[in-house]
């Protein structure tokens, strides 16, 4: 039997996707909570996930320099379009956020993850790499979407998002997000979850302050130790 040619998927993924999240993700309940958020960072900032760079507006001039983790070169490109709006040089990392990110150890006063655990393959590989990179007083900022805390809502969560993950760019449903974070060896320092207007299985929102936590050995891949040029 002829296997179905995977072109449709490849373009849909490669150039639809992108444009379609973007979209989505303009809304201004959305921009609310990244205003109220990404206000918080300062120093050197390494954004988990930096998409088309909805973010960048609301970095204040407490930031000194932002590297952007993302594979979608497209998205990347959408991003650079919005490098007029903030003020500090931004690198970007054409890559996935659980391969070994290229900065020092212990370099990064902030790192930023908005809208992305969902979608990252490891995530918990992926906050890892995160807090090798964090200096010892630095701060995660997190504002996620996930697993809700009414078992109805949850239990259709788990059974969408098999299909989801395939129409989303890989969006799970049902992450629960302080837990990957605690499990990655951050300290939650700040914490608040409700419901955005809309379905349910899509709206419950974490978003707060990890610190990085005491020190203890991970396995987080190889770490590569020079900035990028």
């Amino acid at each position: 039997m002829k296997k179905d040619s995977p072109g449709a998927k490849v373009i849909y993924a490669r150039y639809f996707l992108p444009t379609l999240t973007d979209l989505a993700m303009r809304n201004r309940e959305l921009s609310r909570l990244r205003a109220q958020w990404i206000a918080r960072a300062r120093g050197e900032v390494l954004e988990i996930g930096i998409g088309s760079g909805l973010n960048l507006p609301y970095y204040s001039s407490e930031v000194r320099h932002i590297y952007g983790i993302d594979p979608s070169a497209e998205l990347q490109r959408l991003a650079r379009k919005r490098l007029h709006s903030v003020a500090v040089p931004v690198d970007f990392l054409l890559q996935s956020a659980g391969q070994p990110v290229p900065l020092p150890e212990e370099s990064i006063d902030t790192v930023v993850v908005t809208w992305a655990l969902c979608s990252i393959e490891d995530p918990a590989r992926a906050l890892l790499q995160a807090r090798r990179v964090l200096k010892p007083a630095g701060q995660l900022i997190f504002i996620e979407h996930g697993r809700a805390p009414e078992a109805g809502v949850r239990r259709w969560q788990s059974r969408l998002t098999p299909a989801w993950k395939h129409i989303a760019g890989g969006c799970h449903l049902d992450r629960k997000v302080d837990d990957l974070i605690a499990g990655a060896g951050f300290q939650i320092a700040e914490l608040s979850t409700s419901y955005l207007s809309g379905p349910r299985l899509l709206t419950f929102m974490y978003r707060g302050i990890a610190n990085r936590g005491p020190s203890a050995p991970v396995d987080c891949g190889e770490a590569a130790g020079r900035r990028p040029g």
